[in-house]
């Protein structure tokens, strides 16, 4: 009898651990141990959770509004594929070759870099909070849409907003004095909705990326059907061919003249795709290290613009079916859609309530999604740490919840809009482009930089890039100050000394620059000066991300991230601050408001998290794993020596040159190189950091390429 007993307490058991690994299956494991997401799609969905979001539904329609016509497409398609996909790809190949979260990825990147991965975690994190006392505003409308009539039928629908919905109390102050807030008290239901919306988050998180990877499934599908349906019905409205001529049907040539649109088509771009908050990087650490990371980048960020795309005929055709212009209505912020003219539009139509609640849910599950994304970021630095190793991740999901829902209470407040109005300003204004514009400068002048200095010297390195960086400081500041013209003949004057400066002092490299810039001792010098760090960090990245038939990473990828992506970024950065300074139409004395003090002043951390720990790197080492800690000190000198490899690479010794940029196929690397690999007894390391492989290439003489020998193709 005790032996059935037994076994049926077994069966039981083992059923009861089925039945609950079928709701909450655990992830895979990689060889290296780290937790994989159980398929491509998974890594894939989870990763498009984190682009698209109220940027697409909210934003992007009020963007296109305010820039009407077929032309903003331009400067729109030309932001995706000259910033966004670049980065994209960056903290996609990061984060996969370097099989770490943000913090972890840019120390092995660089030591003195682990400050852009930290403030990655920052951004990502600071967002969060915000994030979801708007999915609360949503949800809140939400529930009064099951009210019949509507209960903002015959109102002012932005009053009703502000009044009813937020609750928001306005400052008080004489006209250049500080102002204050006579009431801070909890709006119940906002708060009452963020919880739900954290405790959801945690529900679908905290078994981590095997459970996350189940529940996208139906947390991007669903609103993506909605998204769909309510498409159809706007465009289906009378008079919504007026809002699709406005939307593609105008051409207006003098708007590309000026830069407003450039301005917007960047910021939409920007907040839209996600880049710089750290959850590609987060994702990207959890998917298989020789996955075709850089189609992935693709099909994320081009899915992400179709997906705005389309949504934005849901508002265009509220637009026509209201006869909204922009003369009667001015300019629209990232709100204004969302919560004003579309709760007036879903009053005039058919199925009233049936199309306010499918809008707003459509809302709050596309911003789920972000918010698993956005939470992730801080979870997977914990978890990468020695010490969060040591706790269970349950745990430490629980703790980050139960921090995040009271950091969110802040924004449930009668002063919560203002915060996070002010907090999303900065964010996006400062923190976020100041972080990218390092980024890009970061992976593309640190990485192996005592290469380039062992072939040219310190000092004409240090006068390309510090001009370099130089030139945009200058530049831009001369611009505010004095004019657009002015600002670039100075920074293009700063730029174009230094890089003559640099050539002439350089030593004559050892290993010569490959093709053109190989020709004479200049061409070599400005070569290892402009381009080494990002095309060898492109080379190094490829040998993991592009084995077999995976797509690489092209030669100008790296030339895009510096000259191209930077300098774009670090122009719209600087415009922030004569917002903040009442210089600027719309500031609203900001510098006298005290929540915009504040998070003008919060969102400076993150310069003094980049620039501190470039100095005092050491700082920060409690959140890197002790075995990692000197994988991004690069203290070989392997000028042109590729590092790391995907499993077939295990018997290879032959490194050949790229060609573009990073040299000729065929040929020893510049006419020989002195390996110093980590290689013992003539094998290859295996290791969870990139850098931890070394591709061995022959001393002093040209040698033909052995049988079986790897050949970079890119």
């Amino acid at each position: 009898m005790a032996t059935h007993v037994q076994q049926d307490k077994t069966t039981q058991t083992s059923f009861g651990r089925k039945l609950w690994l079928l709701v909450a299956p655990d992830a895979k494991k990689d060889e290296d141990g780290r937790d994989n997401f159980n398929s491509r799609s998974q890594f894939v969905l989870c990763a498009m959770g984190g682009a698209v979001g109220l940027g697409n539904l909210l934003r992007f329609p009020s963007v296109v509004y305010n820039n009407y016509g077929l032309q903003f497409f331009i400067p729109y398609f030309f932001a995706l594929f000259f910033i966004g996909i670049p980065i994209l790809c960056l903290e996609i190949c990061l984060g996969q070759a370097y099989r770490g979260g943000c913090v972890t990825a840019w120390n092995n990147n660089n030591h003195r870099a682990k400050g852009v991965g930290f403030s990655m975690v920052f951004n990502g994190y600071a967002v969060s909070g915000y994030y979801v006392a708007i999915l609360g505003y949503a949800l809140s409308y939400f529930r009064r849409s099951f009210e019949n009539p509507l209960p903002w039928q015959g109102k002012d629908t932005i009053e009703y907003f502000f009044d009813e919905i937020v609750q928001r109390v306005e400052p008080i102050g004489e006209p250049g004095s500080m102002m204050y807030y006579p009431s801070m008290r909890v709006i119940g239901e906002t708060a009452g909705w963020s919880f739900l919306i954290w405790f959801a988050t945690w529900i679908c998180t905290f078994k981590g990326v095997g459970m996350t990877g189940r529940v996208i499934y139906v947390t991007m599908a669903l609103p993506l059907i909605m998204i769909a349906i309510l498409a159809i019905r706007s465009m289906s409205l009378p008079n919504a061919s007026d809002g699709f001529r406005l939307y593609l049907g105008l051409w207006r040539n003098e708007s590309l003249a000026g830069p407003t649109v450039w301005q917007d088509a960047f910021g939409q771009m920007f907040f839209s795709i996600g880049v710089g908050f750290g959850y590609f990087t987060s994702y990207a650490s959890y998917n298989s290290k020789y996955a075709n990371a850089v189609q992935d980048a693709f099909i994320v960020a081009i899915s992400n613009s179709a997906i705005e795309i389309v949504s934005a005929l849901a508002v265009m055709g509220i637009v026509g079916f209201l006869g909204l212009s922009l003369e009667e209505t001015g300019r629209l912020g990232t709100f204004s859609s969302g919560f004003f003219y579309y709760p007036r539009a879903l009053v005039e139509m058919p199925g009233a309530n049936f199309f306010s609640a499918l809008f707003f849910l459509t809302l709050a599950l596309l911003g789920l999604t972000c918010v698993f994304a956005l939470y992730e970021v801080l979870v997977t630095m914990i978890c990468d740490t020695d010490w969060g190793k040591r706790i269970p991740r349950w745990v430490i999901s629980t703790v980050v919840v139960i921090c995040s829902y009271l950091i969110t209470l802040l924004y449930c407040t009668e002063v919560g809009f203002a915060l996070l109005d002010a907090i999303d300003g900065f964010v996006n204004d400062l923190a976020l482009f100041f972080t990218v514009w390092c980024e890009c400068l970061f992976a593309t002048t640190l990485y192996r930089w005592r290469d380039a200095v062992d072939q040219v010297g310190l000092v004409s390195y240090s006068l390309y890039n510090g001009g370099f960086i130089l030139a945009h400081f200058i530049g831009l500041l001369i611009a505010h100050l004095v004019s657009a013209e002015a600002g670039a003949g100075a920074g293009f004057g700063i730029f174009i000394a230094g890089a003559l400066a640099s050539a002439f002092v350089g030593k004559t490299p050892t290993v010569v620059a490959p093709t053109f810039w190989g020709n004479n001792t200049m061409l070599s010098r400005f070569w290892y000066n402009a381009f080494y760090s990002g095309n060898q960090l492109r080379r190094d990245l490829n040998r993991v991300v592009a084995t077999g038939s995976n797509w690489r990473l092209h030669w100008f990828w790296p030339i895009c991230l510096k000259y191209v992506t930077a300098p774009a970024v670090g122009l719209v950065f600087t415009f922030a601050y004569p917002k903040f300074l009442n210089l600027a139409p719309g500031s609203d004395r900001m510098s006298q408001n005290p929540p915009y003090i504040y998070s003008f002043a919060l969102m400076h951390l993150v310069m003094v998290f980049i620039v501190g720990l470039f100095i005092f790197p050491r700082f920060f080492n409690f959140l890197i794993p002790e075995t990692r800690r000197e994988d991004g000190k690069w203290r070989e000198v392997m000028p042109q020596v590729t590092v790391g490899g995907g499993p077939e690479l295990v018997d290879e010794r032959v490194e050949n040159a790229t060609g573009g940029l990073g040299g000729v196929e065929g040929q020893g690397v510049g006419g020989g190189v002195v390996g110093s690999g980590s290689s013992r007894d003539g094998e290859i390391q295996e290791s969870k950091g990139l850098n931890s492989q070394r591709v061995q290439e022959p001393s002093d003489e040209f040698v033909s390429e052995p049988k079986g020998a790897y050949v970079d193709r890119s």
